[in-house]
């Protein structure tokens, strides 16, 4: 009887013992949507930081610009601010001489015509600047095509280093000038005579830079090249001109400045058209603001000019 009454209550003591293991839907769920939110949590933290940390690098970016583009352009605009200034002071300590504003009315109705042309000693002055800028490649470009391979053979051969050296230490002081009467005698015209005096006046620091850049390549190179008997083509083209460029291009850049500033002195003595005529021109009309205009015209082209050059050695750097 005892036993049959225990039989009877082991399904009770076993469905007792399985109820805990059972799991609830409604906690289930509410675990899930809780932990949902925890990752939801979770991700849009991390976005925001992701966000936070790209706009503070952004930030910290633009200061950077911000502050290298104030270095670069304060000090030139500084400058140049001290140079109206003192040329303001000038300007009402002489009246005669034309302040920055009234240059800069006379330089707006200069340049709204540059190009007329009202006979041989009356034209605008951008005929005048491509007159010049003519005459110093033509003799800039002579300058260069006997230059270069004047120095490197100077610099390749001692024979005609020694030959030569005494010639250009002798010619190589000579003002400019002075051989402007030599070639108006030689060519009986002005023109060529004032491409004459550039070539002369532009040869020396090509001639100069190119020879000193040949005498600089390391003699082990060389002493390679006569080993593998290189031709001296081959030597020229794989080892004396990749040494040599960075000279030549500074010889390069010397010389048209040399040109440049030799061109308006020529053309105010040989006269025509040209940007030194122009000036000599003006001042016997007393236009001074003309003459100032010139002044910061032949500024920028010759700083337009080497800074092509600054931009070309930089290209062909072998560094």
């Amino acid at each position: 009887m005892n036993t049959a009454r225990q039989l009877s209550a082991v399904p009770a003591v076993a469905s007792i013992s399985t109820a805990p293991n059972t799991p609830d839907p409604g906690v289930e769920q509410t675990h899930r949507q809780r932990q949902q939110r925890t990752e939801q949590a979770t991700l849009r933290a991390a976005v925001l930081a992701k966000h936070e940390a790209e706009f503070a690098l952004r930030a910290q970016v633009n200061r950077e610009r911000l502050r290298a583009l104030t270095q670069l352009l304060l000090p030139p605009l500084l400058g140049l601010a001290l140079l109206l200034m003192i040329w303001t002071w000038l300007a009402q300590l002489r009246p005669e001489l034309p302040g920055p504003l009234a240059t800069w009315q006379a330089a707006a109705a200069l340049f709204a015509d540059p190009f007329y042309d009202n006979g041989p000693n009356d034209q605008g002055i951008g005929w005048n600047i491509l007159y010049s800028l003519g005459r110093v490649g033509l003799g800039f470009g002579l300058a260069a095509g006997v230059g270069i391979p004047l120095g490197f053979l100077i610099g390749r051969f001692a024979f005609i280093n020694g030959m030569l050296a005494p010639i250009i230490h002798l010619l190589r002081p000579v003002s400019p000038l002075a051989w402007l009467p030599i070639g108006l005698l030689v060519f009986q015209k002005a023109q060529p005579a004032s491409i004459w005096v550039i070539f002369i006046s532009s040869l020396w620091p090509i001639l100069i830079n190119t020879a000193l850049g040949v005498r600089s390549v390391p003699q082990d190179y060389l002493n390679v090249a006569r080993v593998l008997n290189l031709s001296e083509w081959k030597v020229f083209t794989h080892i004396l001109f990749p040494a040599v460029l960075p000279y030549l291009l500074t010889g390069i850049r010397l010389s048209i400045g040399v040109a440049w500033l030799v061109i308006v002195a020529a053309e105010m003595l040989t006269g025509g058209v040209g940007i030194g005529f122009w000036v000599w021109d003006e001042w016997n009309n007393l236009n001074v603001a003309h003459i100032i205009i010139a002044i910061f015209v032949v500024g920028g082209i010759g700083f337009a000019l080497e800074q092509s050059l600054v931009l070309l050695a930089r290209r062909f750097s072998y560094h």
